[in-house]
């Protein structure tokens, strides 16, 4: 059985989602601070929330676009984590395994 390659999959999974996940965070913080920083009213920078929510795409393709970019973000989460964990995990077995040497190489003496 082949093991998964998360590197792989959180790789393509991150080149394919780059720009809808960027374009939804900047234009929600730029948003946000226009509108309760600087008090620019609502109806000027309503461009930013219909770019931030997807709905230029329409009623049929914003429900899947938001679907695929949670979608997306969720997956990278989860390869990201499990590559995280298996790097902390190695700087402990690496640890460990290191004391063993080194109480082996004493008791040697």
């Amino acid at each position: 059985m082949s093991r998964i390659n998360f590197r792989q999959i959180h790789r393509k999974i991150a080149l394919i989602s780059i720009l809808p996940l960027l374009i939804t965070a900047l234009t929600g913080v730029i948003y946000r601070l226009l509108r309760h920083w600087l008090g620019i009213p609502k109806p000027q920078i309503s461009f930013l929330l219909a770019i931030h929510e997807g709905r230029y795409l329409g009623e049929i393709l914003n429900p899947i676009y938001v679907l695929l970019e949670g979608l997306g973000l969720c997956i990278l989460l989860v390869t990201g984590t499990v590559m995280l964990w298996k790097e902390i995990k190695s700087w402990f077995v690496g640890t460990v395994q290191s004391v063993e040497t080194q109480k082996s190489v004493q008791e040697g003496d």
